[in-house]
């Protein structure tokens, strides 16, 4: 993506209640299926800046990867990390090397996604855990997703397509985010109307105040800890285990 999006991202990430979330929401899935303990590595895909690497080698071991050289610029500051050069599509591990492999935000980045699935479901051991989020349904593409240069976004059938016909079991998946489903189509589809000139700040760019962004926050995390499957979101979320 875009360079100046890593360093956007870095200011805002830790706060930010999507960014922040998302984090959350992971490391409680992997605290509710006995995966949060040093005994497991956890490979971060497309780790970006690393603040997600670095608040899980507080339970595991880590190995954060990504392609982008100014990603890997920011990963190299992080501490209690194994920083790696490489991509989705051919990861530089082993066969059956790691307990968990994370690609939040990372699919929608590539031109072949079931290639990037095949690697994942190659290199995770038996019993081990893929989980992977993506921004959902064509109908919110902004400028937010042509300056971090997607592909695509996703329904749920889509994302399904992508690893269907490898060894890998759904344990959990849905569409998150869904309470900021239809305020975020409004203003997405708002915002596509105006003329460049007249756009402000991106929303995405910006950490509300507070108590805001710990309503959004809570109002993203919680329905996303439920184990029903949700029928529309702002992202798709997926848990898979290889059998």
């Amino acid at each position: 993506m875009n360079p100046d999006e890593y360093y956007a991202l870095y200011k805002v990430e830790k706060e930010h209640w999507f960014y922040s979330g998302k984090r959350l929401i992971v490391r409680e899935w992997l605290r509710r299926l006995g995966f949060l303990t040093h005994r497991h590595t956890l490979l971060d895909v497309g780790a970006g800046t690393g603040l997600f690497a670095e608040e899980m080698s507080q339970h595991l071991s880590v190995i954060a990867l990504d392609p982008d050289a100014n990603a890997l610029g920011l990963l190299k500051q992080r501490r209690e990390i194994i920083t790696s050069a490489g991509s989705a599509e051919t990861l530089p591990l082993a066969d059956n090397s790691v307990h968990i492999l994370t690609a939040l935000d990372v699919v929608e980045h590539l031109d072949d996604d079931k290639a990037a699935l095949r690697e994942f479901t190659r290199v995770v051991r038996p019993g081990g855990l893929v989980i992977i989020t993506v921004p959902a349904f064509m109908s919110l593409w902004s400028e937010w997703d042509d300056a971090l240069h997607h592909r695509r976004r996703y329904t749920f059938a889509q994302l399904t397509c992508a690893w269907q016909g490898l060894n890998l079991q759904v344990v959990h998946s849905s569409y998150i985010n869904t309470l900021a489903f239809f305020p975020i189509y409004l203003y997405r589809q708002w915002r596509n109307l105006l003329p460049a000139q007249k756009k402000t700040a991106r929303a995405e760019d910006w950490v509300p105040r507070d108590p805001l962004n710990s309503l959004l926050r809570q109002m993203f995390v919680q329905p996303a800890l439920w184990s029903l499957r949700l029928p529309v979101g702002v992202s798709v979320f997926a848990i898979l285990r290889k059998m």
